[in-house]
């Protein structure tokens, strides 16, 4: 190839440098396409008469999240097995779903708050990612604090469903930012050495790849910003 050395090795090296930015540009390509997918599936639940009905429903709603965690379990495990447009599909119909169950946010929240912890989320996200990707430290060690408190958080929520406290509520706010802010950080970083060990020439296994990391930042930006948006969105009233 012109303009590039022609020792040994040289293009093997360039060609990885290719496959992580390509393997990195689709994972935000793809998590990027889930969440606009899902803020216009909220804004259209939010302002259609049959999104408010279906809203109305605990039976419906149940089983929608249902469906999200059939989802995300389900291309979680049988990655290696699905065809790329399968969990591309899977990805796509996730991120809709989200957004229908999402929704109920434009009735408890300001426009204006939402606007606000989305932008701060955004900032917030960007940045701990951009650090993921830099930094030379290991965040393993980061990574398993950060699950535990992750668990530490569901059993919290789970708790507090019966407690209704909402010291409590406000508490499991701020330790979630914190968390999800950590993982953040550790899963770009972790998703960078995955496109390390990619192999060069197998579209099928970046594509897959690319949509698994989606997921994975998409959750944690989700969560951050629903987190964000307990502790600072101001109500609709």
């Amino acid at each position: 190839m012109a303009g590039y050395p022609s020792y040994p090795g040289a293009q093997t090296s360039v060609s990885r440098a290719e496959t992580i930015n390509a393997f990195m540009r689709g994972i935000y390509g793809w998590m990027s396409t889930g969440m606009l997918i899902t803020a216009c599936a909220a804004w259209l639940t939010a302002n259609s008469q049959f999104g408010v009905s279906l809203l109305q429903s605990p039976g419906l709603v149940m089983v929608l999240v249902l469906a999200q965690f059939g989802l995300v379990i389900g291309l979680s495990a049988a990655i290696n097995k699905l065809s790329a447009s399968t969990a591309s599909l899977m990805f796509l119909v996730y991120s809709a779903l989200t957004g229908v169950t999402l929704s109920s946010i434009f009735f408890v929240y300001s426009m204006a708050s939402i606007f606000q912890a989305f932008v701060v989320t955004a900032g917030m996200f960007g940045a701990m990612s951009v650090y993921g990707m830099v930094t030379k430290r290991d965040l393993t060690s980061l990574g398993s604090f950060m699950f535990m408190g992750l668990i530490g958080i569901v059993l919290a929520s789970v708790v507090n469903m019966f407690v209704k406290s909402s010291a409590m509520s406000y508490a499991i706010s701020i330790i979630g930012v914190f968390v999800f802010v950590g993982l953040t950080a550790y899963d770009t970083q972790k998703l960078k050495y995955m496109g390390e060990a990619m192999p060069l020439n197998d579209g099928t296994a970046i594509r897959r790849g690319t949509i698994l990391g989606a997921l994975t930042l998409y959750l944690d930006f989700l969560n951050l910003f629903l987190m964000m948006l307990r502790l600072f969105g101001s109500s609709r009233d």
